[in-house]
């Protein structure tokens, strides 16, 4: 097998917004650097100190049009622009206040009424992921165009909300993975578990509609609803495109 990094992600707000990058460090123990640094807790939310369930959050499950915003994130300002089709460009910094209420005036057309509407943003001080331990997600296009085919259709691995996309594995190799050591230059990954999906992959990230059926289309073809793996970091460094991926 001879995988390789296709692509990497992050996503500065936990469900609102992705943005693609070129390269990455990692640390032991942490997720990607600013990766779901912040999230947005909804009216009914109860939230504890710390990391928190997604289920205290606003995200495309129950929002789609929130699969479709992209975001730019400035670190050293601490400033991110986000687009969508349908609101267009939004640039605050979430730690402001002031800038905090425009963003969440700016989200609000998003969430369908009847939903739990945004009330404020958080932050952990490490990545908010889905898992309780702070990870990376590792996704991989030969499954994602596996599923595809399967489904007569051209699934956007943007649906997935991945950190690594990899590439020329077999199709759902990575599942063999789990409890392995995948080695990406420096960095060392144990890879801990598969990823169970939710409803927000069936919308569109390009117009934040719903337009398949990816959860069906998983337990009619597999037998789960599982896609991609969560990994933790072992050893740090840098991660580039095009880097190789060995499992150990």
């Amino acid at each position: 097998m001879t995988a390789m990094v296709a692509g990497i992600c992050r996503h500065p707000i936990k469900g609102i917004g992705r943005e693609v990058l070129t390269h990455v460090t990692l640390s032991p123990g942490e997720g990607l650097p600013w990766d779901r640094h912040w999230a947005v807790a909804h009216e009914a939310a109860n939230i504890v100190p710390g990391w928190n369930p997604c289920a205290n959050f606003v995200r495309g499950a129950k929002a789609p049009a929130l699969m479709a915003v992209r975001a730019t994130l400035d670190p050293l300002a601490r400033r991110i622009t986000l687009r969508h089709p349908a609101q267009g460009e939004l640039v605050f910094r979430p730690d402001d206040a002031d800038d905090a209420v425009r963003f969440l005036d700016w989200l609000r057309p998003l969430v369908p009424d009847g939903r739990a509407q945004p009330a404020g943003i958080v932050a952990a001080g490490r990545a908010m992921t889905d898992s309780e331990y702070a990870s990376v997600s590792i996704i991989s296009l030969a499954s994602c165009r596996d599923l595809g085919a399967r489904m007569n259709a051209q699934i956007d691995p943007h649906r997935w909300r991945g950190n690594l996309w990899i590439d020329g594995a077999a199709p759902f190799a990575e599942f063999d993975w789990v409890g392995r050591q995948v080695r990406i230059g420096k960095v060392l990954l144990q890879v801990v578990e598969r990823i169970e999906r939710c409803r927000a992959t069936s919308a569109n990230p390009a117009t934040g509609v719903i337009d398949a059926d990816t959860l069906g289309a998983l337990n009619a073809g597999y037998g789960h609803q599982h896609f991609g793996v969560y990994a933790r970091v072992i050893e740090g460094g840098t991660i580039q495109v095009d880097d190789a991926l060995v499992v150990t």
